[in-house]
Order: structure tokens, then C-alpha cells, then sequence
């Protein structure tokens, strides 16, 4: 018996979805995140972030390049820092002038400061450091507030400070003459590690008590030596 005419026919070409799974060299496509939610390579690229900036990088900024809520960024950074706590780490993630950044644990400071070759290192004069103090503390201040406080010209040094970057010019004063009124900068809060001024200690910390003050007083109070008596010796005619 002849076969019949179709049972000779080959077989049809498979259409539709049989076609695209016969393609060849086919690549699947990577599973995309939901935006908003971090996974590891979000906290890979903080790290990487961190470790090559030069100052701090604002939270903002870090929310804005990967993409991620301002909270979940400062919310990962704090769960880096405990981790790198836990984990014994020499370097801890620490949010200061606004931004984070890496810095060395300070119990390894005695080790950090051998690495650092002594007189590389510009070291600042008491009289800078006493002016630093007076402008952080008081500012925004002007040159003759300074000068008043510290009993001398204070010029050079507000230079010195103004060319390392620790103050700036903030303001100008509302009464005669306009002085000029200095503040500190950001790169003074991450020279101290600081997130902002509101973490300087309270300045009463530095102040003796009453006692003290009295004692002092005492001790450079100068007394009167009253004059001999002509007539405590004696002498008669």
C-alpha cells in the first residue's frame, strides 16, 4: 500500500518561541534591581567611593550616584562602621564635615604617628593654635575682637590660618568700617574629626575652677613691703 502524499511531506519549520530558544549565542539578560534597594555591590561601590575621595563625601552625593535614598545610604554606612568595629578593623567609617569618609582607629594612633616622619609635618605655633581656638569658639569674629582677646596683633597669624585653610572670611561687620569677620571651615571640622561645631568641647572643660583662679590671684598678687621705722633701731643721743 503507497504511503499516502502528506506522510511524505517533511516536517514544518518550528515558529514562535521554539525559533527564539534555537537562536544561537544567546545571552540572558541580567536580573535589575529594584531602584531603592541596596544590595552588595551598592555597599562595594560606598567602599570604593570612600577610599578614593580626597575629603568627605556628602551623603547626598553617595545617594545620588548609586541611586539610593539619602536614609538607606546613612543607614549602610552606620551598619560599615559597626561591622568594621566588630570585625577588629585598624580603620573605621566615620561621618565628619558633613560627609564620610575612612580614617585610622585612634587606639593606633601611637603606631600612625611613627609611620609619620617628624618634621614633615608642619607643625602649628601656640600663638596660631590660641587664635584657632578664639575664632572657633567665637565666631564669626573680626581681627580687632581677636587682638583685644589675645593682647597683641594678631595679622600674621589669621594669614597663616587663612593659607592653611582652617579660616575664612565669612561676613562682613554691620558697624563703622565693615570689618571683615572670620569662621572656621569645613577643613577645620575634618582636621579634629568633628561633624560640625555644635561637637567642640564645652570651653567650661577648659576653664579652672573658682578655687584655682583664687589661688592664682593669690600667688602673682604682689605685696606691699611697708617701709623700716627710722626708730625701730634704738638710737638715742
Amino acid at each position: 500500500m503507497n504511503p499516502e502524499p502528506d506522510d511524505l511531506q517533511p516536517d514544518a519549520p518550528a515558529t514562535g518561541d521554539a525559533t527564539a530558544d534555537a537562536t544561537p549565542d544567546a545571552v540572558p539578560e541580567a536580573p535589575r534591581l529594584l531602584p531603592g534597594v541596596p544590595d552588595a555591590d551598592t555597599v562595594r561601590a560606598i567602599e570604593a567611593i570612600l577610599m578614593v575621595a580626597v575629603e568627605p563625601v556628602a551623603p547626598e552625593l553617595l545617594a545620588q550616584l548609586l541611586e539610593m535614598p539619602t536614609t538607606v545610604i546613612e543607614s549602610l554606612c552606620a551598619e560599615l562602621d559597626r561591622s568594621y568595629a566588630e570585625a577588629g578593623h585598624g580603620f573605621q567609617l566615620v561621618k565628619v564635615a558633613g560627609g564620610y569618609r575612612f580614617q585610622t582607629h585612634p587606639d593606633l594612633s601611637p603606631y600612625v604617628e611613627r609611620f609619620l616622619l617628624d618634621g614633615q609635618r608642619a607643625r602649628m605655633s601656640g600663638a596660631a593654635l590660641e587664635t584657632l581656638a578664639i575664632v572657633a569658639y567665637k565666631q564669626p569674629i573680626s581681627r580687632a575682637q581677636v587682638a583685644s582677646i589675645r593682647g597683641v596683633d594678631p595679622d600674621g597669624v589669621l594669614r597663616t590660618l587663612q593659607a592653611r585653610g582652617y579660616i575664612t572670611e565669612v561676613a562682613r561687620d554691620s558697624g563703622p568700617g565693615n570689618a571683615i569677620l572670620f569662621g572656621t571651615t569645613p577643613a577645620f571640622l575634618e582636621k579634629l574629626g568633628l561633624a560640625s561645631l555644635a561637637d567642640l568641647p564645652a570651653i567650661a572643660e577648659f576653664v579652672p575652677g573658682p578655687e584655682v583662679v583664687e589661688a592664682l590671684e593669690h600667688g602673682l598678687r604682689v605685696e606691699p613691703t611697708p617701709a623700716p621705722d627710722p626708730g625701730a633701731n634704738g638710737t638715742s643721743s
